[in-house]
């Protein structure tokens, strides 16, 4: 296990971080970056006060916290909601706002507030951590690379590390918004689940590894066979770089204006999208491609995968051409063995 290189800055990039998140700081360029993505109530401007202690940040981003602060940011419109359709909508809409606030009191925090690396400290509640600790006990014959990935898995802090390096190269962006589709309705990026699913498990927000990831860079959620993301440009480039690495077929399309109410996003065209890649350097698209091995490395799409091979390798654990030779002499002899008999069949 090799220790961490170095340590994240607190304020080193935190401005970009937050503009793609919506928020502008008060020494932003006009027209650079958006307006706050939601109003800020009374409540939520004097807690903008506050000083957070690490102890409270890092409660922020455990999943019972999440799932609390969830739950008590959407009751009240839940209550409102008519039909199905407008719950769902507004629990995105809450989950997003709780998403948002909670990056920004990160990358607000001081550098002696700030929890280092705290993507080692939340290991334990990722999906992708959980999994493989299940293939790992299931892992009977040693087909798993299990020393490789527990050395990945201990050296997890390198996620922050480049988290943090991306931050601070990646330029000041509108929040744009993009809808991801992949093979069979699936969710292999992970993303906090919302509503009904059509063919995945339900994910709390920042249960998951790339959930985590993606919070630096923007807000995501995932609806029925869809995900939804709202943010920096890196972000759609990490997705993408992951599917691409697992050979997973995927679709990403602009996120249309109506989809997200309330929510300030940019929904662009294909000639937008490309000056948006084009304004990002060779250095930082290396770095989101190296993030994004890592994740699906970790991830519980190559879990279930290496789950895949274990089953085949239990089915096919003897030589069946041997077996065939065993069943053809005992047919030409006209005889079964007994009880007795130990001969294998099968």
């Amino acid at each position: 296990m090799t220790e961490p290189t170095a340590k994240p800055n607190a304020q080193a990039g935190s401005q970009s971080a937050i503009e793609a998140n919506g928020n502008k700081p008060s020494n932003a360029p006009q027209g650079t970056v958006s307006d706050a993505q939601y109003p800020m109530t009374d409540a939520q401007e004097d807690d903008s006060a506050v000083v957070f202690d690490k102890a409270a940040l890092l409660a922020l981003f455990t999943v019972d916290s999440a799932v609390d602060t969830a739950h008590t940011v959407t009751s009240q419109v839940q209550t409102d909601a008519s039909t199905d359709k407008d719950s769902v909508a507004a629990q995105r809409l809450a989950l997003y706002r709780a998403q948002h606030e909670r990056t920004r009191l990160l990358y607000m925090a001081p550098a002696n507030t700030r929890p280092t690396y705290l993507v080692q400290t939340l290991k334990s509640q990722f999906v992708e951590y959980q999994q493989y600790l299940l293939a790992q006990q299931l892992d009977k014959r040693g087909l798993m690379d299990t020393d490789g990935l527990e050395r990945l898995w201990q050296q997890l802090h390198v996620v922050d590390d480049i988290i943090a390096d991306i931050v601070r190269h990646m330029p000041a962006q509108q929040p744009a918004g993009w809808q991801l589709t992949t093979q069979d309705g699936r969710n292999p990026l992970c993303f906090a689940t919302i509503g009904r699913l059509k063919n995945t498990k339900p994910i709390f927000d920042q249960g998951s590894l790339n959930s985590y990831v993606l919070g630096h860079f923007g807000v995501s959620s995932f609806t029925y066979d869809r995900g939804y993301y709202i943010g920096h440009v890196v972000g759609y480039l990490f997705s993408c770089y992951f599917c691409a690495h697992l050979s997973i077929s995927y679709s990403v399309t602009a996120l249309a204006p109506e989809v997200v109410a309330d929510y300030d996003y940019a929904s662009l065209e294909t000639p937008h999208m490309l000056r948006l890649l084009q304004g990002l350097d060779g250095y930082c698209k290396k770095r989101i491609y190296q993030l994004a091995v890592i994740c699906a490395r970790l991830s519980v799409f190559a879990s279930d995968k290496r789950i895949e091979r274990m089953l085949i390798a239990e089915v096919n654990d003897f030589d069946k051409k041997l077996q065939q030779q065993h069943l053809d002499v005992l047919l030409l002899q006209g005889l079964m063995p007994d009880s007795n008999d130990s001969t294998p069949l099968f």
